[in-house]
């Protein structure tokens, strides 16, 4: 039931993606270049409202804290969301973008999962490499969030509550989302519909 309650899941966060624009890499390049943000007011609100709900569920005990899962810190995150970042402009895809737009019928969305692949698979050669580098060393003590959260098994950089702070966020995300203009330059080309 899990297996299938995850594709149900996907398919319509994938169909969610496809609806708001996120599968076509011109609305992604559209909102980079600041010509269209529509697609940026959505992520932020999603952040946001997600933000606001899970840290206001933990808080109300309707979310269990054990769930939450934080990643090691190490310098090599950093380098790597640089290059997802760097990536992301030139393709107009990330990751959860590109699947749904090869999915949705996109021929180029193939050759963008195809070199994130490659790029993974150059990754697990190297592994060695990148681990003697120091690269791959921990940050801050690892597993650590900005707010401490109560009943958490990770540690928090600063004394305020996690969930407050998990709240707080959300509910700028959401405000800049409100006042964010639709465009910040001149609007561009239409973007192109899927092939």
């Amino acid at each position: 039931m899990t297996i299938v309650l995850a594709l149900v899941i996907g398919a319509a966060f994938g169909a969610t993606l496809d609806r708001i624009g996120a599968t076509n890499p011109n609305w992604i390049i559209r909102m980079l270049s600041l010509r269209n943000l529509h697609l940026m007011k959505t992520i932020l609100l999603a952040i946001g409202t997600g933000s606001i709900l899970m840290f206001g569920g933990q808080m109300l005990g309707l979310v269990d804290v054990l769930h939450m899962s934080v990643k090691t810190a190490y310098v090599g995150v950093f380098i790597g969301g640089l290059m997802l970042g760097g990536g992301w402009a030139a393709s107009g895809y990330c990751p959860g973008t590109g699947v749904c737009a090869a999915a949705s019928g996109r021929k180029d969305a193939w050759f963008f999962i195809g070199g994130g692949l490659l790029g993974a698979a150059a990754y697990m050669v190297t592994y060695p490499s990148w681990k003697a580098s120091g690269l791959l060393d921990k940050l801050a003590g690892g597993k650590v969030t900005l707010g401490s959260v109560p009943g958490a098994k990770y540690d928090g950089l600063m004394a305020m509550s996690g969930d407050l702070l998990g709240i707080i966020l959300g509910i700028v995300f959401v405000l800049v989302a409100i006042v964010l203009p639709e465009r910040m330059v001149g609007d561009g080309p239409a973007p192109v519909a899927a092939e």
